[in-house]
């Protein structure tokens, strides 16, 4: 065919997919047309008569939960798609539901948005605003309405890891590359137009992204994960350090002890970094400069209380994590030496019994009450044990396999007792639920982008639970002995970039430093660096309360760090603070990634 012609002809095509109407596209032939044949996508065998399509107009959402806080609405039209699948040699049903653009919104983009707590994705319709089909999966074990913590165990013993594989990266990964075959020829298209594939969540969600990056790679051209919970044998566990310390020096003290604790390092660190705005931009500073001893003998007063705790997100889907309800009396008291010796435990991380460390923890200012506060008992009018379920079920259900909800009691349980749990559950889910390959080459080599970041006071995760997965991807795929110092982090920045948010939570902006940035537009960058080579020089993150309110900083690339000086942010270089965010663990005698 004469090129000309064959320009000509491509043009027609493409006018012609173009013109196209949801009606046109929004019909069960044309997606059963649209479907891969079996053993196209090997292992993946999908069932023509199950196909469903139905068009939505004119419906309306909110924002996309945790990736755009904007709580305007917007009006969405789009095919609402779903379709069951078989693995070959299995007869077993997963279903996947899709959200296709009508063709005039399709901007050649298909995105995910991550899940929270024990849960996967659960809406298709996050990614209508940037022109992109989105999807969710079933699992095969009804994760449109289960979480995986409820069918983790097929009976005491007895680990479903069916369930598990599907939740800890196989789901979306089929689901993806299924949804991006149906793409091209569902909208007429069949001439292999690229169609740009993103990932966006945090926590759970975050995970869920690194775990696509690790063993879907392939796959993907964008990833936005933020605080991923993926070293979940340690992080999850490590729930229960606070209280372990509590119970190892029979010491419970009032929350409004702890919380005094906390509110003054905050006041006391903020300036370390050269501005005094409600906000510890320079943890690394607190924790080298500031002593907590200081604040024995500091009195506080807390009036009587109701309150809930969220539990942050590792939980069921309609009460997120470990959510709970207490009432607590007024607290009127000082800050004592036992109060301190148990906020220094808590924040000094984990170690076995013989002082080898074992896990990190978070940083000095962050919030305890989610893992430490204790409970009040009016029968005794004494502080007791309050054991999280964020920690506890875990323990129950994934490291001792009884289907329990939480540990009733943590009599005979040392530090020890703590890394073998660990230990237990590292190598248990190794392969799954981990989620710390940092290997990431079939990523990189086929072009992927990938934004990291996490919350500085995140009373959840450990913020340095994500510098040392950066530091180990690092570490494996730019050895020194290969890259120089400044070739190697040249070469990471090209393609992976990790930020630590200033002051943010879990997640979110601090209620305890609400002055802080919090990144909004991370996709809008994410697009920018893929498609139009835009490779970020800083993450944008807005103030939204007090006096800095409205301004947008340009975060940090770790691994430098902020310091305010003649009137701007500078991004500079501290090994001091590098060491203080570096941890090794030699509790464990195999390399924790």
């Amino acid at each position: 065919m004469p090129q000309t012609t064959l320009i000509i002809f491509s043009a027609l095509a493409g006018l012609s997919a173009a013109a196209k109407s949801l009606t046109d596209v929004c019909t069960v032939e044309n997606v059963q047309a649209a479907l891969p044949a079996n053993n196209t996508l090997l292992g993946i065998e999908p069932i023509i008569s199950s196909v469903t399509a139905n068009a939505v107009v004119n419906a309306t959402a909110g924002g996309s939960f945790m990736m755009r806080r904007s709580t305007t609405s917007e009006t969405l039209t789009y095919c609402n798609v779903t379709v069951t699948y078989t693995h070959t040699g299995k007869d077993d049903r997963v279903v996947v539901q899709y959200a296709f653009p009508q063709p005039s919104d399709f901007q050649k983009r298909f995105y995910v948005a991550g899940g929270f707590g024990y849960s996967l994705p659960s809406s298709t319709t996050g990614g209508l605003t940037y022109g992109a089909i989105g999807a969710i999966t079933d699992a095969g074990y009804d994760a449109f309405s289960t979480t995986y913590d409820e069918v983790n165990l097929k009976g005491n013993g007895s680990i479903n890891w069916d369930a598990t594989y599907m939740f800890a990266y196989q789901g979306i990964g089929e689901m993806t590359s299924l949804g991006k075959a149906m793409a091209n020829p569902f909208y007429g298209n069949n001439n292999g137009t690229k169609v740009y594939t993103y990932f966006e969540g945090c926590s759970d969600g975050g995970r869920q992204g690194m775990s696509q990056v690790q063993r879907w790679g392939e796959e993907y051209d964008g990833v936005v994960a933020g605080a991923p919970a993926m070293r979940y044998g340690q992080q999850q566990v490590g729930h229960l350090t606070s209280v372990a310390v509590e119970h190892t020096l029979d010491h419970y003290p009032p929350p409004c002890s702890m919380a005094k604790i906390v509110n003054a390092t905050i006041a006391a660190c903020d300036p370390l970094d050269g501005r005094t705005d409600g906000v510890i931009s320079r943890t690394d500073l607190c924790k080298l400069h500031f002593d907590l001893d200081t604040l024995v003998g500091e009195s506080y007063y807390c009036a009587a209380t109701t309150s809930s705790s969220l539990g942050f997100g590792f939980g069921k889907r309609d009460g997120i994590a470990g959510s709970s309800t207490s009432s607590t009396p007024a607290q009127n008291g000082t800050i004592t030496a036992q109060d301190i010796a148990v906020v220094k435990g808590i924040y000094n991380g984990l170690h076995n019994l013989k002082g080898d460390r074992a896990y990190i923890s978070w940083q000095h200012g962050s919030s305890l009450s989610s893992d430490a506060d204790p409970t009040w008992n009016n029968e005794t009018s004494s502080w007791e044990l309050n054991i999280p379920s964020t920690g506890g079920e875990f323990v129950t259900k994934m490291v001792e396999l009884i289907d329990e909800d939480n540990l009733t009691t943590l009599d005979g349980v040392t530090y020890d007792t703590l890394v073998d749990w660990m230990q237990t559950a590292m190598v248990r889910y190794l392969d799954s639920l981990q989620t710390t390959l940092p290997d990431l080459t079939p990523f990189q080599e086929s072009g992927g982008k990938l934004l990291h970041y996490h919350g500085e006071s995140d009373p959840s995760v450990p913020p340095a639970s994500s510098v040392h997965y950066w530091q180990s991807v690092r570490s494996i795929m730019y050895p020194e002995s290969s890259y120089s110092h400044e070739q190697s982090l040249q070469a990471l920045e090209d393609w992976y970039q990790f930020y630590l948010v200033p002051g943010a939570a879990h997640c979110a902006s601090n209620s305890l430093q609400p002055d802080g940035p919090f990144p909004e537009d991370n996709m809008n960058t994410m697009i920018d660096w893929v498609e139009n080579g835009i490779k970020p020089t800083g993450l944008n993150a807005t103030v939204s309360a007090g006096q800095y309110s409205g301004e947008v900083q340009k975060l940090c690339q770790w691994p430098t760090r902020p310091v305010w000086k003649n009137d701007a942010w500078k991004c500079v270089n501290d090994q001091a603070s590098i060491d203080s965010w570096t941890y090794t663990f030699p509790a464990f005698k195999v390399p924790v990634y």
